[in-house]
C-alpha cells in the first residue's frame, strides 16, 4: 500500500467518527514520516468536493485543516457528484471516483472493474487523444446515471 493509500485511509478514519476533522499539517507530516507537502497532496486529490468532502484550511502558526464529510443521502451525493464531474476525466480522475463508489457501496467490485476496463486509455485507444478525456467523462456521467 502507498504512502498516500495509508494516509487517506488514516484522516478517513477520523472523518468516520464525527463526519469532520481538524488536522495540523505538520503533525500528520511527523506522524507519517514525510514531507507537508505529501500531506497537501493527498488532501487536495482524494478528499475533494467532487467526493463529498468540504476542506477549509488556515495557514500560519496556529494553522490547522479541517476536512467535513457531506451528509448527503445516497442518490442525493450520487446526484451532485453527477453534476460537479468537469466536461473531461482522465483514467486516474476515473479510478478515484470508482474508489470512492465502492468505499460507500455505491457501485459493487465487478461492475468497478467494467467501468475501468471501459474506460481505460487501451479502451479509448483509438479516439484522438485531444477528445480522450471528453469522450470519458461523457461515458462515465451516463454509465453512473444509469446504473
Amino acid at each position: 500500500m502507498k504512502l498516500s493509500d495509508i494516509i487517506e485511509a488514516y484522516i478517513k478514519d477520523l472523518i468516520e467518527d464525527e463526519n469532520s476533522v481538524e488536522l495540523r499539517r505538520n503533525e500528520l507530516a511527523d506522524k507519517f514520516n514525510c514531507v507537508p507537502s505529501q500531506i497537501n497532496y493527498v488532501i487536495s486529490t482524494r478528499f475533494i468536493p467532487e467526493l463529498g468532502f468540504y476542506v477549509e484550511s488556515r495557514r500560519g502558526g496556529g494553522g490547522y485543516i479541517k476536512i467535513s464529510k457531506s451528509s448527503l443521502p445516497r442518490q442525493d451525493y450520487i446526484n451532485d457528484i453527477i453534476e460537479k464531474i468537469d466536461n473531461k476525466m482522465s483514467q486516474s480522475v476515473v479510478d478515484v471516483y470508482l474508489k470512492e463508489f465502492l468505499r460507500y457501496n455505491i457501485l459493487d467490485e465487478k461492475i468497478a472493474n467494467l467501468i475501468r476496463v471501459a474506460l481505460s486509455d487501451k479502451s479509448l485507444a483509438k479516439v484522438n487523444l485531444a477528445d480522450r478525456d471528453y469522450i470519458r467523462a461523457d461515458i462515465f456521467k451516463n454509465l453512473i446515471i444509469n446504473l
